[in-house]
């Protein structure tokens, strides 16, 4: 007796049957393997550090330059010189403006004014001698030149007692005293040139 299949494919059966068994074998293939841990791997920051660069000191050299006692001498005597010049200015000057006023007479006015010549005498001896020390020959060349503006100091006291007793009306007196007055100035310019040049060396 023959076996009939009523089936006319029966390999239908068999494709879902290997369907089934490789999805099983997937599924347990793939629970099989072991998770591989997971590795955080550390990001190292890379820190530059920066050395500190020594500070270079900074040496300042202060060159001291030691001034002679003469010319310290020297120095001390023109400051000194420079007030007694305003001293004289204002001198001259008042007994001027007295006369002018008719603050005195005639004959006081002589007097104050003979005074002023023997002021201004002794100024320019002052300032003459005793000088700066033979070895410094700027100073020697500066005091020369001042020793000629108090003489002519000196020649303008004198210049202004004629003045008084000229025949003029105080013409020549008033041109005396401003040539008197524009000394006077200049050897206080001159007197503090020189100081701080010294001052400077």
């Amino acid at each position: 007796m023959e076996d009939f299949n009523s089936d006319p494919k029966p390999g239908r059966l068999i494709l879902p049957l290997v369907l089934i068994g490789m999805i099983a074998t997937t599924y347990t293939f793939v629970r099989s393997i072991e998770e591989e841990p997971i590795i955080e791997k550390a990001v190292e920051e890379e820190v530059i550090v920066e050395e500190a660069t020594p500070a270079t000191e900074e040496t300042t050299t202060t060159t001291t330059t030691t001034i002679p006692r003469e010319v310290l001498d020297y120095i001390e005597e023109l400051i000194s010189e420079k007030s007694a010049a305003d001293q004289l200015g204002q001198k001259v000057v008042e007994a001027n403006e007295r006369w002018d006023n008719k603050d005195v007479t005639y004959q006081e006015a002589q007097e104050e004014f003979k005074s002023n010549i023997t002021d201004a005498e002794q100024f320019a001896k002052n300032i003459a001698q005793p000088g700066p020390p033979d070895t410094n020959l700027t100073l020697l060349q500066s005091h020369s030149e001042l020793v000629t503006i108090a003489n002519n100091v000196y020649l303008d006291a004198q210049e202004v007692f004629e003045g008084l007793m000229a025949s003029d009306t105080g013409e020549r007196r008033s041109t005396a005293i401003e040539s008197f007055n524009t000394n006077i100035e200049l050897l206080k310019q001159r007197i503090d040139l020189i100081v701080a040049a010294v001052s400077n060396s």
